[in-house]
């Protein structure tokens, strides 16, 4: 696309690249909140006296939430386009998060994270809808690896920001301060942030009866079926690090809380490199194909997942470049999961599909990190989960082999 059809199109050449700075935005701060409960769950398990299976439910809880919110979310993204439920998403995670700040039980803890995670998991289908119409095909990995760098920012930035403040303040205020920060931005975004015109057309001319249309046709379509299988254990896989790798530095190796924390924030700031990196790969090295990049992950993961099972006396400093790889493999598949999803239906189902396949990412996030947490309780060894997410991978890695012969062969015989 010319630059004069660009600037036809948006106003301006910058105007897409200025409209990613807000869907970044609200990315990291639904992520800084909502993905707190990873580094926060040690504090969260030593107040409630919680065992390693419930502190793996509490993310499990928030992906419950985006699980039921995902294709709701993207189909009225769809059809009302992202600027109103970028407000509505913040509106609900931070109010959710807000009242279990209050609460003392735990089923009653896990209600309202599950509730917060309505608007999380709603987050991703309405920024994935504004760059699929923002920026063209090879602008789209580069643009949605930053977006989705918020992701891993955002946590990162809970374990470095939330996770000492935590400790010395206690969970709950910091966290009330965190969920009252992401409402203001909720407000903030709708006042920035606008969606492109050839968006709000598209929506304006969508109905109830296409949406049941399109989502019927698109569980029909194997090759998202595929890539949402693999998702599954992506995603859950990439939980268990976030969740686990405090606990598992601190009570198996004896680092300092703070320094566990820190692995956390490494690993998340490898995460958001890698979601950038994986994004400029595959667009300038591969030609847009994101299956080999995610395969390429699949085998990183399982090595450093791995090495951590073998890993039973390291200091901070051995720890760091194992789960910098650790990190930028696992937590940065994550934009290039979504290109995905969204490239191999026509764009104006794009929030469908992602929905669809975010189910099942989401799925993944509420069995995995408990099932790792049950392995570790009864086994008492945190080998044994670290060997739990090796399998999986080994899992994904199969399901990606296949899809990439499938799309092969699917493209031979148009050929």
């Amino acid at each position: 696309m010319s630059d004069s059809i660009t600037k036809h199109r948006f106003g301006s050449v910058a105007e897409p690249w200025r409209m990613l700075l807000f869907l970044l935005l609200a990315q990291l701060l639904v992520a800084f909140v909502g993905r707190s409960v990873g580094p926060l769950g040690v504090l969260i398990g030593e107040d409630l006296a919680l065992t390693k299976s419930q502190i793996g439910m509490l993310p499990a809880a928030l992906f419950l939430g985006q699980m039921v919110a995902a294709v709701p979310a993207g189909m009225l993204t769809d059809k009302y386009g992202s600027r109103k439920l970028l407000m509505i998403a913040a509106f609900c995670l931070g109010a959710g998060f807000l009242v279990m700040t209050f609460i003392t039980h735990f089923g009653a803890v896990l209600f309202f994270v599950a509730l917060g995670g309505l608007g999380y998991g709603s987050m991703h289908p309405i920024t994935n809808k504004g760059i699929l119409y923002w920026f063209s095909t090879k602008q789209r990995g580069t643009a949605m690896g930053i977006k989705q760098t918020g992701v891993t920012a955002g946590a990162a930035l809970a374990g470095l920001i939330l996770l000492p403040l935590g400790a010395e303040y206690g969970w709950r205020p910091v966290l009330l301060g965190a969920c009252v920060l992401l409402i203001l931005s909720g407000v903030l975004s709708y006042f920035l942030y606008r969606d492109p015109p050839e968006q709000t057309l598209a929506a304006s001319q969508e109905n109830l009866a296409s949406f049941y249309k399109s989502m019927f046709k698109l569980m029909k379509n194997k090759s998202l079926m595929l890539v949402s299988l693999s998702a599954f254990g992506l995603s859950g896989s990439q939980m268990c690090l976030n969740t686990y790798i405090v606990l598992y530095a601190h009570e198996k190796l004896g680092i300092s809380l703070f320094l566990s924390g820190i692995l956390l924030v490494i690993s998340e700031v490898s995460g958001s490199l890698g979601r950038i990196a994986w994004g400029m790969v595959s667009d300038f090295l591969f030609n847009s194909n994101r299956i080999i990049i995610l395969i390429m992950i699949s085998i990183l993961t399982a090595i450093s997942s791995l090495t951590v099972a073998f890993t039973s006396n390291a200091s901070f400093w051995v720890m760091v470049p194992i789960v910098v790889v650790f990190g930028f493999s696992i937590s940065g598949f994550n934009g290039i999961w979504m290109n995905l999803a969204t490239e191999i239906v026509p764009r104006e189902q794009s929030g469908v599909s992602s929905g669809v396949s975010l189910t099942f990412g989401s799925i993944g996030v509420v069995l995995i990190p408990p099932i790792y947490g049950l392995l570790v309780d009864q086994t008492g060894s945190f080998a044994t989960g670290w060997l739990f997410i090796t399998a999986l991978m080994v899992f994904v890695f199969i399901i990606l082999c296949y899809l990439s012969i499938k799309n092969k062969s699917e493209t031979a015989d148009v050929n």
